[in-house]
Order: structure tokens, then sequence, then C-alpha cells
């Protein structure tokens, strides 16, 4: 888990970064968007802000599974977002950032299907590999009588 957690950092870290410093022309891609055109503005704030907010919340222990649940409903929506692009709109503009945009859509969702899968077996073993087994130590005394050793 922790070695997803570090992978979202990384790509969470970089996309919310690359989108700040090439904020001018992330802004007008999101304007070119025939689904965000009027959100653009909005938009363009608010989602490098959660991913560096996201990748701030992972190194927090107390937050590390609210933000693996962040991680994935962001994916999930990107995804949305790419599938909604691909099938109803003519122009598809790309607002990723960095190498990101490099890659072909479908790449995309592929990339962004396995970060989706990795969210989700990160959560699901999150329980599992942070519950601490608390093992009491008994002893039995001569007359057969159990003794806690820990306390």
């Amino acid at each position: 888990m922790d070695l997803v957690g570090w992978m979202f950092i990384l790509l969470f870290t970089y996309a919310g970064l690359t989108k700040l410093f090439e904020f001018p022309e992330f802004r007008s891609q999101l304007g070119q968007s025939p689904l965000l055109t009027p959100y653009a503005e909005y938009v363009a704030w608010v989602i490098p802000a959660l991913e560096i907010l996201i990748a701030i919340a992972i190194l927090i222990p107390k937050f590390k599974l609210l933000a693996l649940y962040a991680c994935l409903f962001l994916m999930s929506l990107f995804t949305f977002y790419i599938l909604a692009i691909l099938n109803f709109s003519d122009y598809i503009p790309c607002s990723c950032g960095g190498i990101l945009e490099n890659l072909s859509w479908q790449d995309h969702l592929i990339f962004n299907m396995l970060f989706i899968l990795l969210a989700i077996i990160a959560i699901g073993l999150y329980p599992k590999l942070t519950t601490t087994i608390d093992l009491k130590i008994f002893y039995r005394d001569k007359k057969g009588e159990a003794e806690n050793l820990k306390e």
C-alpha cells in the first residue's frame, strides 16, 4: 500500500505542479473543452489544488485512507471525462500537462484504469495493513490461573 501511495503522490504532485507552472496554457485548454468551457476558470484552479492536497493527505496517516478514496474518485472522474470527450466531442483538447499530454487517448484510458485498479487494491488492503494485533502474553501460575504479563 505504501508503494501505491507513493505512486499517487508522485503522479498528483507532478500533474498538479505542471498544471500550475503552465497555468495559462492549462486554463486555455480547459476553455476549449466542449464539456468544461463554462467552468474552465474554476476547474483550472480546483484540479491542481486537489491533486496537491490529495498528495499531501496521503503522507498523513490519519488521512491516508480518505486520500486513497479521493485518488479513486479523481482518477475515475478523469476517466469518465476522457470517455465523454471521446464519445461526444469532435475536438479533444488535452489539458494533462507534462509528459502525460504525449499519451494517446487510449493510453490515457489504460493509464487511468491502472491507477483506478491500484487505488481499489490499496483501499481493499488498507485495513489489513494498518490493523495492529495486540497480543496478550499470559502465563499460568501454579494454581493454573492465567495472568497477563503485559500489564
